[in-house]
C-alpha cells in the first residue's frame, strides 16, 4: 500500500464520514479532520492510525476501540462485517436459506451493533433472529445449536477495556456451534474486503429481523443446571458479575439447580459498560477482586465466585490465612485441574470414554488426570474454537479462566455452567466436612504438583511484541533462571500435527517448560511457565515445583523486559 498524505487521509475521512450512520463518530472525525486541516500534529497522527490500517477480521471476529474510522470498531465496521459474513453464508448455502441468531452484551454500543448485524444479514437474505435481551455469550453459543442456525454473532469485547467491543462468529451444521477457524476466517474477511470496497454503508440493504423467543434463554438454564447434583450441602458463596450480563442468568441456574442464593457484590452485579470499579473488567487483574473478597470477609463465605463481564469466563476465590486479604483467586489452572479430575471420576463411574482436552499453554496435569483414569487427552492450539473441537469430548478448559463443561449444550467457554459445576463440586466436599483446599492437597497428593506462573506484558506498541518473538526466534536462550534449555520449538512451522502458530516453546532440564505467545484479542506479549513435582510430601512437592516456576519466572522476565 502506497504511502498515504494527510490530504489521502483526509479524502478517506470525508468519504468514510458519508457513508457512517452514526453520528458522535462523525462529528468526532470532523473534528480530528479540521485540527489536520490546522497543522495539528497530533491530529495527523490519529487519523493516520486510523486510515493507515483497517481493524482486521480473524478466527476471534473483530474487536477493537469503540471509535471513527477503518482501525477501529463502529457501525460502518460493523455493518460491513455483516456483509461479508452473509456473503459467506450465502455462499455456502444448499438447498435452504442461511440463518443466524445474534446476541450482545451490556458494553457501550452492544445492541446497536447488534441490531446493525441483524438488519444487514436480514438484507442480503438470510434469516436473522436477535435473542431478546443483553445476554450471555455461552447463551448465544447455545442458541447456534438449540436454534439451528447456519451461524451465530455475538457482539461483545469480553473482558476488554471499556472503550473495546467486538464481534465474534460461530457457525452452525458441522461445525456445532463453535468458533470459526480457518479456512473460514480468510474467506469471511475477502468478502469484507469487497464489501468494503464496492459499497458504501448507506446502499446495503437492511429488513426486519425476528426475536428469539423467551423459550432459549429457558432451554439454555435448564440444560446448565443439570450439570450440577442437587446439594446436600450449601456452601456460603458471594457472586460478582463484574458489571456483566451474568448474574440474571446464573440467579436462574443456580435456582433451578437447587442452590441458594449467593451475597452479591452489588457494586458490580448490574451490567454496566462503563464498570466503573475496576481498572480492568478482567478477574485475572490486580485488585479486580477486591470487592468480592471485602464481601467475603464481612459474609464469612466459603468462597467467591466471579464471571467476566460476558459470562464465559469464570474466576475462583477460596479463604487463605497466607494473604493479606485473607483470601487467594486461584489460578486458571487450579480450577480446570479440579473441574477436570471431576468430569474423569463422573466417567470413570458411568463407564463413559471421550476426551479431556486443553490448550498448549495450560497445565500439563490435566493429562496425567486423563491418562489415570483411562480417557483420550488431547492439546490443542489456544483458544476454544480449537479445544472445542477435539474428538469425543469430555471437557476442556484453557489457563485463561475458560472451561467448557458441558459440550453437549454448548461449544464454547462458559462461565455459567463451570460455575455451578465448581459449586456441586464445593458442596459435596463440605458435606464430607472438606474444603477446596483439601481437595487441592489431595490432587497434589494422587497426581503430583503442577505448578504454573504467567508473565504477562501490555504494550501500546504492537510491534514492540513482533520485536521481541523475533529476537527470541533468532536468538534463543541457552538458559532461563539458571536452567539449562533442552530444546527450543517453533510452533509457527506447525509441530505435534497442530497448525501453524506464534508460540514458541522451550523445554528446560528437569521437564519444565517456557511458552511465548502474543495475546489473541489484546495487545499483550504472553509467558506461560510451567514445571511439576511427584517425589516427597505434598508440601514437598509444592515447594519444589514452585521453585522451579519462581526461578524461570524471573529469568523469563529479564528476557523479554
Amino acid at each position: 500500500m502506497p504511502q498515504l498524505t494527510d490530504d489521502d487521509r483526509i479524502a478517506l475521512a470525508e468519504a468514510w464520514i458519508a457513508q457512517d450512520p452514526d453520528a458522535e463518530t462523525r462529528d468526532e472525525l470532523a473534528a480530528i479532520v479540521a485540527r489536520v486541516r490546522g497543522g495539528d500534529a497530533a491530529a495527523s497522527a490519529d487519523l493516520a492510525d486510523r486510515f493507515d490500517a483497517r481493524l482486521a477480521f480473524g478466527t476471534a471476529g473483530l474487536r477493537g476501540e469503540i471509535a471513527a474510522g477503518p482501525n477501529r470498531m463502529n457501525r460502518v465496521l460493523v455493518s460491513q462485517g455483516a456483509a461479508g459474513l452473509a456473503a459467506h453464508l450465502l455462499e455456502r448455502a444448499t438447498d435452504a436459506a442461511p440463518s443466524v441468531v445474534v446476541g450482545y452484551d451490556g458494553r457501550r454500543n452492544s445492541e446497536v451493533f447488534a441490531r446493525d448485524v441483524a438488519e444487514v444479514m436480514s438484507g442480503a437474505g438470510v434469516r436473522a433472529t436477535l435473542l431478546p435481551r443483553m445476554l450471555p455469550t455461552p447463551v448465544l453459543a447455545f442458541a447456534v445449536r438449540h436454534l439451528g442456525t447456519s451461524a451465530g454473532v455475538m457482539v461483545t469485547a469480553s473482558h476488554n477495556p471499556p472503550d473495546d467491543n467486538g464481534m465474534k462468529v460461530y457457525l452452525g451444521g458441522d461445525d456445532q456451534g463453535t468458533q470459526i477457524v480457518a479456512p473460514a476466517d480468510a474467506e469471511i474477511a475477502a468478502h469484507i474486503t469487497r464489501v468494503a470496497e464496492t459499497i458504501r454503508v448507506p446502499d446495503l440493504p437492511r429488513d426486519a429481523f425476528e426475536t428469539a423467543p423467551e423459550s432459549v434463554v429457558d432451554a439454555y438454564v435448564s440444560a446448565t443446571a443439570a450439570v450440577a447434583s442437587a446439594p446436600q450441602v450449601q456452601p456460603r458463596v458471594v457472586y460478582t458479575a463484574m458489571h456483566g450480563v451474568g448474574w440474571e442468568t446464573l440467579r436462574r441456574v443456580l435456582d433451578a439447580a437447587g442452590f441458594g442464593a449467593p451475597t452479591l457484590v452489588a457494586a458490580q452485579i448490574e451490567p454496566d459498560g462503563r464498570f466503573p470499579t475496576v481498572a480492568f473488567p478482567n478477574p485475572e487483574e490486580p485488585g479486580a477482586m477486591d470487592l468480592s473478597f471485602e464481601a467475603a470477609r464481612e459474609s464469612g463465605a466459603d468462597l467467591v465466585i466471579a464471571n467476566d463481564p460476558d459470562a464465559d469466563r469464570l474466576a475462583i476465590a477460596v479463604p487463605d490465612v497466607s494473604e493479606a486479604s485473607g483470601w487467594r483467586r486461584l489460578t486458571g489452572n487450579e480450577v480446570g485441574l479440579l473441574l477436570g479430575w471431576q468430569v474423569a471420576e463422573q466417567a470413570a463411574a458411568a463407564g463413559r470414554d471421550g476426551t479431556l482436552a486443553c490448550s498448549i499453554v495450560s497445565s500439563p496435569g490435566l493429562e496425567t488426570v486423563a491418562r489415570a483414569h483411562g480417557l483420550r487427552f488431547s492439546a490443542t492450539l489456544t483458544g476454544f474454537k480449537w479445544i472445542s473441537r477435539a474428538p469425543g469430548l469430555l471437557f476442556g478448559f484453557e489457563e485463561a479462566l475458560g472451561y467448557l463443561v458441558n459440550p453437549d449444550t454448548v461449544r464454547d467457554k462458559d462461565g455459567i455452567s463451570a460455575a455451578v459445576a465448581f459449586l456441586s463440586l464445593a458442596a459435596r466436599l463440605a458435606a464430607e466436612g472438606r474444603t477446596i483446599a483439601d481437595h487441592l492437597d489431595d490432587f497434589v497428593e494422587r497426581f503430583g504438583c503442577f505448578a504454573s506462573a504467567q508473565v504477562s506484558i501490555r504494550v501500546t506498541d504492537l510491534s514492540r511484541i513482533a520485536e521481541v518473538m523475533a529476537r527470541l526466534r533468532a536468538a534463543p536462550p541457552a538458559e532461563v533462571g539458571g536452567m539449562r534449555v533442552t530444546a527450543v520449538e517453533d510452533l509457527a512451522l506447525g509441530l505435534d500435527g497442530l497448525p501453524p502458530s506464534d508460540v514458541l516453546r522451550l523445554r528446560l532440564e528437569g521437564g519444565a517448560r517456557v511458552m511465548v505467545r502474543p495475546s489473541g484479542t489484546e495487545p499483550k506479549l504472553k509467558v506461560y511457565i510451567d514445571a511439576a513435582a511427584s517425589d516427597g510430601s505434598v508440601s514437598e512437592r509444592r515447594a519444589a515445583a514452585s521453585d522451579v516456576v519462581a526461578r524461570l519466572e524471573a529469568g523469563m522476565k529479564e528476557l523479554v523486559a
